[in-house]
């Protein structure tokens, strides 16, 4: 694993669309200034063992996106990460120099890698998405797109609303994911339906106010349910979900479960609580 580190350079940084917006109209205490445009997005891609889906992420992104939109893309490692996937890293910080960035994460988990992510990125702009080819690379365009129109809001993403699809789940996994975003949408009053697919956009600023507290999967969750509660607009464009084609899934079916602790907490919360001291 060791050796995998050794070969390349882990940067060190200091510290149609179906719109939802939960929460309007209610007064905000934020200490940040909403954006009024879309300067350049930071992409997120955390890496476990993905190099194929990896390298296919990046060049798709690229091919579709204009490269002086693109700040940077954060590759978040840890000591979990293979020496193959560290190697495809590796290459690509010499295909692409600066613009890959990769960062050591410290936080644990897939929730922590995000969270130290937004804390380093450069961007106006931050997109969270898989390096797996679950989260769609060719939705990401679409997703800046959106973002432009209204660069204060988060662009998040469905494969419930037309134009999504799932690939791959059993029935019994469907309804429950049905069932899950159902309750969440009721549970906090919007039209959102996909609420746990961590595949989105949004300021960077937003990103870096917010008190997150998630570490493992549900921080998907708590990422839009936090900027709901706090009257931030939010939209939803469709995608497709296909099953990862290299590795293993990181967040087993029953921890799903765990979702409901923070839908539950930031939804009764003080919202005011939500920003960063």
């Amino acid at each position: 694993m060791n050796h995998g580190f050794n070969a390349i350079a882990v940067t060190q940084i200091s510290n149609g669309s179906h719109t939802a917006s939960g929460f309007t109209g209610s007064a905000m205490m934020k200490p940040y200034s909403p954006p009024t445009e879309l300067d350049t997005v930071s992409i997120v891609l955390p890496v476990i063992n993905e190099t194929v889906s990896l390298r296919k992420t990046i060049e798709t992104i690229l091919r579709d996106v204009k490269r002086e939109l693109v700040r940077e893309f954060i590759i978040v490692v840890c000591k979990r990460t293979t020496a193959d996937a560290m190697t495809v890293i590796g290459d690509l910080q010499k295909e692409f120099g600066g613009l890959v960035v990769v960062l050591q994460q410290k936080l644990p988990f897939l929730g922590g890698a995000l969270r130290d992510a937004f804390d380093v990125a450069r961007g106006s702009h931050i997109i969270i998405m898989g390096s797996d080819l679950e989260t769609s690379p060719d939705d990401v365009h679409t997703l800046i797109e959106e973002e432009q129109k209204d660069p204060s809001a988060v662009v998040t993403t469905s494969r419930w609303i037309r134009g999504g699809e799932f690939h791959g789940y059993s029935p019994i996994k469907l309804l429950c994911n049905w069932i899950f975003q159902r309750f969440f949408s009721l549970l906090y009053w919007t039209r959102l339906t996909d609420m746990t697919f961590g595949f989105r956009i949004m300021p960077t600023a937003l990103a870096q106010a917010i008190q997150w507290e998630e570490v493992r999967h549900p921080f998907n969750l708590e990422n839009i349910v936090k900027p709901l509660r706090l009257g931030i607009p939010v939209s939803e464009i469709p995608t497709v979900w296909y099953p990862r084609i290299e590795g293993e899934s990181q967040n087993p079916f029953f921890r799903n479960f765990e979702y409901f602790r923070i839908g539950f907490k930031a939804r009764f919360a003080n919202k005011n609580s939500f920003w960063r001291s």
